[in-house]
């Protein structure tokens, strides 16, 4: 397992996505021999991937709990930084349930860590002090005055999606088939609407193209949980199964009213 983009060793400010790799080799610790991997799957909502080489006789990293962390705990952050191959390098964890937004406007669940975090650390390990993987190094803020804050994506987390890319070669996800935006409590008083998500389109074929939703249209609640922003909406969309059938709250022309919409499969 690893993370969806790669780093370019002969340019670090370039980022490539695993899924449009030429080619991908693997090397491992101690070893000088590159072995192409085959890309069993890879996923660009979480920043994960997973690939395959034929090679017998390793032995699996033992996964660690990533729920059960604390802050001040030692973190590990093993990787090839800046083409330094199998580094190291150690710190704590610095906090946990940490949101952040990458440039493309994805925002992940990730544990903070004061483990020095550079270009060739994505899709590395972070362990803790019993050599247990409890992250995957995926991202680290830069600039002028910043220092020690490197991100990985909880093992937990990515369990699922790597038993899903290996049995589907993606993930499978529900969805609503809607463009919108957040209206805020300035933004809604402005317009004389309610705090909630607009819909300012439905996707043709969608599944709420075929429902009674339509654009203009303000959604304040699915399955009678009150939800303000489109990442909220997704939180609790992303808990349901493909076929689910969910029940939005709908603002439209001064009036409430509920719309059902059958969920399928992310396109």
């Amino acid at each position: 397992m690893t993370n969806n983009h790669i780093i370019n060793s002969a340019d670090s400010s370039i980022y490539y996505e695993v899924s449009k790799a030429a080619k991908v080799y693997v090397y491992l610790y101690d070893n000088e021999t590159p072995y192409e991997a085959k890309i069993i799957g890879t996923d660009q909502e979480t920043d994960l991937a997973v690939v395959k080489i034929e090679k017998n006789d390793l032995t699996a990293a033992e996964i660690g709990d990533s729920n059960s962390i604390k802050i001040g705990e030692f973190a590990m952050a093993i990787g090839n930084p800046l083409g330094m191959q199998s580094s190291v390098t150690s710190g704590i964890i610095s906090a946990v349930n940490r949101n952040v937004t990458s440039d493309d406007g994805t925002t992940y669940n990730l544990i903070q860590t004061d483990a020095a975090i550079n270009s060739g650390n994505s899709g590395g390990a972070l362990v803790n002090s019993e050599g247990k993987v409890i992250g995957i190094n995926t991202l680290k803020l830069s600039g002028t005055g910043i220092e020690g804050m490197g991100f990985a994506i909880p093992i937990n987390e990515t369990i699922d999606i790597y038993n899903q890319l290996i049995k589907n070669g993606k993930v499978l996800r529900p969805y609503i088939g809607i463009s919108g935006s957040n209206l805020d409590e300035v933004t809604a008083k402005r317009y004389n609407l309610p705090v909630g998500i607009y819909v300012e389109k439905l996707e043709a074929n969608g599944p709420a193209s075929s429902s009674d939703l339509k654009a203009g249209d303000v959604i304040t609640a699915i399955d009678g949980t009150a939800v303000k922003t489109m990442d909220e909406l997704n939180d609790i969309k992303n808990k349901k199964k493909i076929g689910d059938e969910v029940t939005l709250d709908v603002y439209r022309n001064g009036e409430t009213k509920q719309v059902k919409i059958k969920l399928a499969e992310k396109p």
